[in-house]
């Protein structure tokens, strides 16, 4: 497996974390920045994601700025790509299970890191569902 991941430079933070703690767990990680603290445009990281993702380059994608909404608003922009912000364990699992999402967003500025931590084993670690699921996440892409 391999995951994706950018951020801003109000996700830089968060991102170095999230990193350091897959890199323990031996994922194959694909880095697409941003590199400091320098302000920089989040929908620039989006679109290298999604392109990491639409290019078959990685399996996931995780995407961090501030908030986490405007790197997910700008990721769901695609055609393929289901961005979820996980603010909880429970939308953690959901989005999997039923919504089948293939990046996980999350808030440089507004989430716990041990918090995040566990919503990505979360995500990993639960399958899709399939079924009724299916035919609604067919319905998203027009």
């Amino acid at each position: 497996m391999k995951i994706a991941i950018a951020a801003d430079h109000g996700g830089f933070e968060l991102k170095q974390s999230i990193i350091e703690y897959l890199s323990k767990k031996n994922v194959n990680i694909l880095d697409l920045g941003t590199n400091n603290l320098e302000s920089v445009d989040y929908p620039l990281y989006a679109d290298k994601l999604v392109n990491s993702i639409l290019n078959k380059e990685s399996d996931f994608g995780i995407l961090v700025c501030g908030t986490g909404i405007g790197i997910s608003i700008k990721a769901n922009r695609y055609k393929g790509i289901r961005a979820a912000l996980l603010y909880d364990d429970n939308v953690a699992l959901m989005t999997r299970k039923h919504n089948n999402a293939n990046v996980m967003v999350f808030g440089g500025r507004t989430m716990n890191k041990d918090d995040v931590f566990n919503r990505i084993d979360i995500f990993l670690n639960t399958e899709f569902e399939g079924g009724r699921h299916q035919r609604r996440i067919d319905m998203l892409d027009f």
